[in-house]
């Protein structure tokens, strides 16, 4: 680092390796015997740089063979204390004139109070906190340019209002501008200032201080890349001090001079009547942000000199050569059809192909693995994608290979901070099954029991509370365990610490302050987990969180709706990273996007590089619009893309590099990358020595399984002691159309589960309509005119309904009991003698039985057989097919006397409808399903009970006395559910069969 006139301003190139190349250039020069490097102040620009360049200087120690170390002085430029953490370097006093920056959490609910009032008809309080953080994001965005609010109403931006603002729009810049103005008011009253503001302050402070007296002692500003123009005028004078120098890293110092003015103005002085930045400007360029800091340092590109010492893990200089062609900007890229072979050389870098994105994490693992088997060798993964990530970081697990994935994971997704949410999605949905059942079978949940004991109990309750969701609040759980402990005494504790904590939460009122509900919320999370909530590392996170926000509400005395509870947490949450504990493999890394930056690796896999996620897609500001930000001089959104080439562009300076994307992802087809697609595009004809398909293979080998031969149509054979069972009136229809589904539920006993908060099942509204039309019929006993509606309010009200089930279907049901309220009592020729009526006989020595809905007598003495169907009930076809005897069944019994003595023979089969018929304006009819009237099809009355007999005794013959097979879909014209074709492997057989069929 030679001395000379001028700013001292060096580039280190990407193929050199950043953090390693800049420890090998600063131990020799500054390292002082006795006192190390401690007088050396490092600035960078970032934690996680600090940990980067620690790293560095500990490998740099190990490989010289140094004894010990004395460390540098390291100072992060966005530290709101960076005059506390410079110390000395800084006067006596350092900045106490500054004033202190505000909380950002009473920040918050300051400008979402200041939002409320600044709009006629304010939303609730989870908005109003949204709009805060948006409107606090763009503050940040503008102070950070050093813009002032006196600027929104600058002329520049004051012209766009005319015709080139919409509505929208202007409405949103008066609201954001009249926000900042009461907010910097609100500032004044405090004595305190923006994050943002006090970082800018600090800087000029700073560059203040060392232009007036500079440091005895020297001051390196390393791998700072942000081209704020306080941060720009800081770096200057670090640039100009006698022990100063200024280190960017992946300039690229090779650049052709027209190739540089086609980046554009990038901030430099504009013409009369223009802005700082040109709409043609290369923003999307990963030199640009550098060229910015630059123009905005008042430092010429030809100042910037070459660092010449190399990294641990660099590679050779060809490879800088290469990235700089690779991201040419539009007219420049036209030479690669001119460039010579070192200038398109891409040595050691492979592109991946994978299928999708499991396939992908598969492959990145077995590259992963087979280069830790090189001794020292380091491997870091770098993606964006956080679900990529951690498939990788599972995938490695398999091999004893522990992996954190640094980029954490919001605190929304870890355990500690997902229970809180659940709490509160349980609050806001009325102790709903879905996250009430999520919430108490949590890993973290058992209440002081016994863990296994705590999850039996929740398994019973769970499967009853299965099936339509019910009406909220804690009492369909009471009313199951007051069901269910007789068996189990535990299950009664169980619902009392269950109550015990949730009951106080369920009676808050609709609208709360939200520090209570913080209060409640933590409170119940302790007493469903313990200690165990606050143990780890999300636990601790998640209380950090709960003590840094709680107070600033409660001064704020911020109220929201309890329903509005979890979306408040989620998007709080969705702020906060959680990061692992470091003791993971010492030489593999997974790493973000930002930590990624100044790192370095023998092997570098560049992951997910497929548009939308690298680059991301650009973000629109919330608030204002492109062209207002374009007047006040600040950056566009595709701004970040140029961020992302330059992140990649680093990467890509590795000894060895793999670029991976996944043809799919989650939602369909994806799209390469674009810095990818410029990859490919100079690699040309030698792509394809460039493509890594090994890895590829080997992943797809793991998952590869031999192909299994079809699968038979299943035709189980049971013995004759299983084959020995009752035959009900609606499974004979099963066991002629669908033997095997007859097999499964009366031989196996299977029954299908409904699922949790379940849509009102065909079956669920039957038994409900004929519960209510039951207690009707027996109230008609004593009142002939007894009203339906009453009984079934009292029906819905004991199935505890959920209110939209009944909102939606109470009113259709109503209209269809009317019509049979109105049908009964309109009797005058006929009785109803049974309502609900249980009946068996003996037919060929097998127990069959069924139910009546409803028996009447007619006036020549028989009886009708009546059911009651919600739906379409079925056709006179079926019945002669054999798949719909359940009525016939019915009539057999009646014939055997079988329904307790009910005197009188079958004479009429009915099915009652409470749906509606073809062209029929109300709900409800009557439908024989036998050749009557104008039907052509079907089987007449007087044929029916012998049509049925045949058909019963068939089946007793073939599969309950004899020894047929209980073949599967034996009959395909019979409408079966879907209950067990997973359980028969339907798909798997059905194919070939109707091939087998159709020849």
């Amino acid at each position: 680092m030679a001395d000379r006139p001028g700013p001292k301003i060096y580039s280190i190139a990407a193929h050199r390796g950043f953090a390693d190349a800049l420890v090998a250039g600063l131990v020799p020069r500054y390292a002082e015997q006795e006192f190390g490097l401690a007088r050396l102040t490092l600035l960078l620009p970032s934690s996680r740089a600090r940990r980067t360049i620690s790293e560095a200087f500990i490998r740099h120690a190990g490989e010289s063979g140094t004894q010990g170390l004395l460390m540098p002085r390291m100072a992060v430029i966005g530290d709101l204390d960076l005059d506390e953490t410079l110390g000395p370097l800084l006067d006596p006093l350092g900045a106490a004139d500054i004033p202190p920056a505000i909380d950002p959490q009473r920040r918050l609910f300051a400008l979402a109070q200041l939002i409320g009032e600044s709009m006629d008809d304010p939303p609730g309080g989870a908005t109003l906190l949204r709009l805060a953080r948006e409107t606090a994001a763009t503050m940040d965005r503008l102070l950070v340019e050093g813009i002032g609010p006196e600027e929104l109403r600058s002329d520049r931006v004051l012209d766009l209002f005319d015709d080139r603002l919409s509505g929208h729009w202007q409405k949103s810049l008066h609201l954001f501008a009249t926000v900042q103005a009461k907010w910097l008011a609100r500032l004044e009253e405090w004595g305190a200032v923006d994050a943002a503001a006090r970082r800018n302050r600090l800087f000029d402070h700073a560059a203040a201080q060392w232009k007036l007296a500079p440091s005895a002692t020297p001051i390196i500003a390393a791998g700072v890349t942000s081209a704020a123009p306080s941060l720009a005028r800081l770096l200057r004078v670090v640039a100009d001090l006698p022990q100063g120098a200024v280190i960017l890293p992946d300039f690229d110092l090779t650049m052709p001079e027209t190739v540089w003015d086609e980046l554009g103005r990038a901030g430099a002085a504009p013409e009369p009547g223009d802005t700082p930045f040109a709409r043609d400007d290369a923003v999307t360029h990963p030199q640009y942000h550098l060229k910015l800091l630059l123009n905005r340092m008042a430092v010429r590109r030809e100042e910037v000199q070459p660092w010449h010492r190399r990294g641990m893990a660099a590679s050779e200089p060809e490879r800088s050569h290469a990235i700089g062609s690779l991201f040419l900007p539009p007219e420049a890229s036209k030479s690669w059809v001119d460039l010579p072979a070192e200038k398109r050389r891409l040595s050691g870098v492979r592109v991946m192909t994978t299928a999708n994105p499991e396939e992908e994490a598969q492959a990145i693992a077995l590259l992963v693995r087979e280069a830790v088997e090189e001794p020292e060798k380091r491997v870091a993964v770098i993606t964006p994608d956080r679900g990529l990530a951690r498939r990788v970081v599972h995938h490695l697990a398999r091999w004893n290979i522990v992996a954190d994935d640094s980029a954490g994971r919001p605190l929304s997704q870890t355990a500690a901070g997902r229970l809180l949410l659940l709490l509160a999605e349980v609050i806001a949905d009325d102790a709903a099954p879905v996250p009430l059942m999520a919430l108490l079978g949590h890993p973290l949940v058992d209440a002081g029991m016994e863990r296994g004991t705590w999850l039996r109990q929740l398994r019973r309750v769970e499967r009853e509370l299965r099936g339509p969701r019910k009406a909220g609040g804690l009492k369909p759980l009471a009313e199951i365990a007051a069901k269910l402990s007789h068996r189990d005494p535990r299950l009664g504790e169980w619902f009392a610490l269950v109550e015990g904590v949730l009951a106080p939460l369920l009676a808050m009122e609709e609208e709360v302050a939200l520090a209570d509900l913080f209060d409640a919320l933590a409170a119940a999370g302790e007493a469903l987990c313990g200690e165990k909530l606050w143990a780890r590392e999300d636990g601790r996170a998640l209380a950090g969180f709960v003590e840094e926000l709680r107070p600033q509400a409660r001064a704020a005395e911020f109220r929201i709706k309890r329903g509005e509870g979890a979306v408040v947490l989620r998007d709080a949450m969705e702020q906060l990273a959680v990061r692992p504990p470091y003791g993971g493999h010492a030489r593999v890394q997974v790493l973000g996007l930002l930590e990624s930056r100044m790192n370095r690796a023998d092997l570098v896999i560049c992951a997910n590089l497929n548009e939308g996620s690298w680059p991301a897609r650009g973000s629109v500001d919330a608030l204002l619009a492109p062209a207002v930000l374009r007047a006040l001089g600040v950056p566009g959104a595709d701004f970040r893309i140029g961020l992302s080439a330059h992140d990649l562009a680093g990467a890509l300076g590795a000894p060895e590099v793999v670029l991976s994307r996944a043809e799919r992802d989650e939602g369909g087809p994806a799209i390469p990358s674009r810095f990818l697609l410029r990859v490919e595009a100079l690699l040309g004809e030698l792509l394809d020595r460039h493509r890594e398909t090994r890895a590829v293979e080997l992943a797809r080998a793991m998952v590869r399984a031999e192909r299994a031969p079809p699968h038979p149509r299943p035709k189980p054979v049971p013995s004759p002691e299983q084959r020995d069972v009752d035959i009900s009136a609606t499974a004979l229809d099963r066991l002629l159309g669908d033997p095997y589904q007859f097999y499964a539920n009366k031989i196996m006993q299977l029954r299908d589960l409904e699922p949790l908060d379940a849509d009102p099942s065909p079956q669920w509204q039957g038994n409900v309509a004929h519960e209510i039309l039951q207690h009707w019929h027996l109230a008609r006993k004593t009142d002939p005119k007894a009203p339906l509606a009453p009984i079934m309010e009292m029906v819905l009200d004991e199935a505890n309904a959920d209110a939209l089930t009944r909102g939606l279907w109470q009113p259709r049901l109503e209209a269809a009991l009317r019509w049979i309220q109105d049908q009964v009592e309109s009797y005058e020729d006929r009785e109803v003698v049974a309502v609900e009526k249980e009946g068996a006989m003996t037919f060929e020595g097998v127990h069959v039985h069924g139910r009546a809905d409803r028996i009447d007598r007619l006036p020549d003495g028989t009886l009708a057989i009546i059911d009651y169907k919600t739906g379409k009930p079925p056709s006179a076809a079926m019945v002669e097919q054999g798949y719909a005897l359940q009525l016939g069944i019915l009539g057999l019994i009646a014939e055997h006397h079988g329904f307790g003595g009910l005197a009188g023979e079958p004479g009429g089969y009915e099915y009652w409808s409470l749906g509606r018929a073809d062209n029929q304006y109300g709900f409800g009819y009557v439908d024989v399903p036998l050749k009557v009237g104008r039907k052509t099809s079907g089987v007449l009355p007087e044929d029916f009970l012998p049509h049925t007999a045949d058909k019963l005794s068939s089946a007793i013959a073939r599969f309950v006395k004899g020894s047929d097979p209980f073949t599967a879909r034996e009959n395909p014209d019979y409408p079966a559910y879907d209950t067990y074709d997973q359980l028969m492997r339907l798909d798997e057989w059905i194919a070939s069969q109707d091939g087998e069929d159709a020849a």
